[in-house]
């Protein structure tokens, strides 16, 4: 079974508000943090150069200054525009006034015509006190042009539009760093702080982890009334480490507290602590605890602690690191507030094998709370708060959906509610009915059905011998789980199933239980042989699975002959002459030990098919008969299976 996401949907949220699509609502968007004034004042000046370098005026011919003396000499070139960048000669004498120039920061080299069919002669100036004199002699009106538009103009394409530019794209990196733009905000944290008194979770929310929330009442008394603590003497703990598999309410839990004490509530992922600059993340655990400090009472809320506290043990090469740094400043200043200031530290982490010893200790993480998969009960408990706001059928029975969902987290348990109301709508039902929380468990443990899969006479024919196989090897072998289900239509990966649900919570399995596991797996390659007289790869899965069980009776569970009571399981150390923060399991013992092992492996696997074996040619009636009615119906229920199997005795 598949665990879901991690903690539970909860009634109330301190978030912000949600639209009908489950979004946040956008707020207004700002260029860079900017308004959009400045680019509206950046499309204003290249739309002005661009319009100003096509309508200034017609294109020039560009010749020697030696022609362009000779043209004057010759009375072709009436008139002269003087500038520092060049000299523009016109064959018209009639000279425009300097007040049409009205275009901004117009081009100094744009010259200026005075009609169509108009001749421009441009070339560049050469410092010669006789064009003056030439120009007098002919009686050439000349002026100068004043550059000051055209140098601002090129001042801004030159500086100001770049720096911009630049300015603009690194705000955008920031952003998307998540660094907010701002440089300086890089050692700042990425807590979401919750306001005293807005988080509206409180431990009536949570139901199947009653021993941790009795643990976790003590500190939201200390939270509402630590007088009475500090009188006596006591010290409550700095800080409580959630510890569960995934989907099992950690998070839910911690909002549960601060919902209860009432207090503010800083919520912050260990992912957000560690960034690509180096001593970012201890500077924001600094950033953090200062905060927290000017509002306590309050609780620091931590998820997933393992990014930031994975063991340093492991590190030979002993580099420094971010990582490293951010734990080394963490484990400073859970040392740097005593237990009377109103401080608690809550983290969660479903990997404690992996944190640091230092993290661990008295005085830091001193209280560990387990928050385990729920029992029958809590199943039962949890199933009715997720269906609080559910339309259900008379008909439909909580008790009975908790009783065969044994191993499923509190997250499975919402997923399957929610799955249900899905298929009740898709149905065109008004109330969600027992057949939409079966296919809803069924959907979770086995995958989605693929109705368009169509199999071949013979792939369907084999596949009902194989499952067929798998549930009467069950209904033989005793302290079986018992057949809920037998299926020849595609789901997930799988060509058909065969759906066993406990009846009862079970914490220990003995050696004959294993054995049997093995049985019920090896049943269908068995009933394969049997009527194909070949092998198919569609029992791979299944003698994956045995040869797991077979392998930790005898490295695990010490339930070998020679190795009896001796666990051989491999030990995490770390690669050698690397900075690797995961262990590499290396086993601690002989090769010839190893070849033990795999012997003992195929030995345990061949004696359990060849019983197996026997088994189901004493049933080949019963065999067929199953597999000719699964063939017509494609499902059998517990009801109809049970029905062929009555009368029939374990040999």
């Amino acid at each position: 079974m598949s665990d879901g996401p991690a903690g539970f949907p909860e009634n109330g949220s301190d978030q912000e508000p949600l639209s009908p699509f489950g979004k946040k609502p956008q707020k207004p968007r700002r260029f860079g943090g900017w308004k959009f004034t400045v680019v509206y004042l950046l499309l204003f000046l290249a739309l002005m150069s661009v319009v100003n370098y096509f309508l200034a005026g017609k294109s020039a011919t560009v010749i020697d200054f030696s022609e362009f003396k000779n043209r004057i000499s010759s009375g072709e070139i009436k008139r002269v525009e003087l500038s520092e960048s060049a000299f523009t000669g016109y064959v018209n004498e009639k000279k425009i006034p300097q007040a049409q120039n009205t275009l901004p920061f117009q081009f100094a080299l744009s010259p200026r015509s005075t009609g169509e069919g108009e001749k421009i002669y441009r070339t560049i100036p050469i410092n010669d006190p006789d064009l003056i004199k030439l120009m007098d002699e002919k009686k050439i009106s000349y002026y100068a042009v004043s550059q000051q538009g055209g140098a601002i103009l090129n001042l801004i394409l030159s500086w100001v539009l770049p720096i911009v530019f630049f300015v603009i794209v690194w705000r955008f990196l920031m952003k998307r760093s998540g660094l907010g733009g701002n440089v300086l905000s890089v050692g700042q944290n990425k807590a979401v702080i919750v306001a005293e008194g807005d988080i509206l979770t409180r431990f009536k929310d949570v139901a199947g982890v009653d021993e941790a929330k009795e643990e976790l009442m003590e500190v939201v008394d200390f939270l509402k009334s630590p007088a009475k603590y500090i009188e006596i003497g006591g010290k409550i703990p700095k800080g409580v480490l959630l510890i569960g598999p995934p989907g099992t309410g950690k998070t839910l839990l911690a909002r549960a507290v601060a919902g209860e004490a009432e207090v503010a509530f800083f919520r912050m992922s260990g992912a957000d602590f560690v960034e690509m600059f180096v001593g970012v993340g201890a500077a924001r655990v600094r950033d953090l605890f200062k905060q927290a400090r000017t509002k306590a009472p309050c609780i620091i809320f931590i998820d997933e602690l393992d990014a930031i506290g994975k063991s340093r043990i492991n590190n030979i090469a002993g580099s420094n690191d971010e990582r490293e740094q951010t734990l080394n400043q963490l484990l400073v200043e859970m040392d740097g507030f005593d237990g009377t200031s109103g401080l608690i530290i809550l983290a969660a982490t479903n990997r404690p094998d992996v944190l640091d010893p230092a993290l661990l200790r008295p005085g830091r993480f001193d209280r560990q709370v387990l928050v385990d998969r729920p029992d029958l009960k809590g199943r039962e408990e949890i199933l009715k708060i997720h269906s609080r706001g559910v339309k259900l059928s008379p008909e439909v029975e909580l008790v009975g959906i908790a009783r065969i969902t044994s191993g499923f987290s509190g997250a499975d348990l919402a997923n399957i509610v929610n799955e249900a109301a899905l298929l009740a709508v898709r149905g065109g039902r008004k109330l969600v009915e027992q057949r939409d929380f079966n296919e809803a468990i069924e959907k979770t443990v086995a995958g989605l059905q693929k109705k368009t899969r169509v199999l071949k006479n013979e792939e369907r024919k084999l596949t009902a011998y194989h499952e067929a196989g798998h549930a009467l090897v069950a209904a033989f072998t005793p302290n079986a789980d018992p057949v809920q289900k037998i299926s020849i239509i595609p789901r997930g990966f799988a060509l058909g199933y065969t759906l066993q649900m406990p009846v009862e919570d079970r914490y220990t399995v003995t050696r004959s239980d294993l054995l049997g596991k093995i049985d019920i797996l090896l049943g269908g390659r068995i009933d394969e042989e049997m009527i194909s007289g070949e092998y198919s790869t569609g029992a791979a899965n299944d003698l994956t699975k045995a040869t797991d069980i077979a392998r930790k009776m005898i490295t695990d569970y010490g339930m070998s002959e020679r190795f009896r009571n001796v666990a051989l399981t491999s030990r995490g150390v770390a690669a050698a002459g690397t900075d690797r923060q995961e262990p590499v399991f290396q086993r601690e013992y002989a090769e010839s030990t190893q070849q033990y092992i795999d012997e003992e492996v195929a030995r345990i696997t061949e004696e359990r098919y060849e019983k197996t074996r026997l088994l189901l040619a004493e049933k080949t009636d019963l065999l067929n008969r199953v597999t000719a009615l699964l063939l017509e119906k494609e499902t059998l229920d517990e009801k109809e299976f049970n029905d062929l199997v009555k009368g029939a005795h374990s040999p």
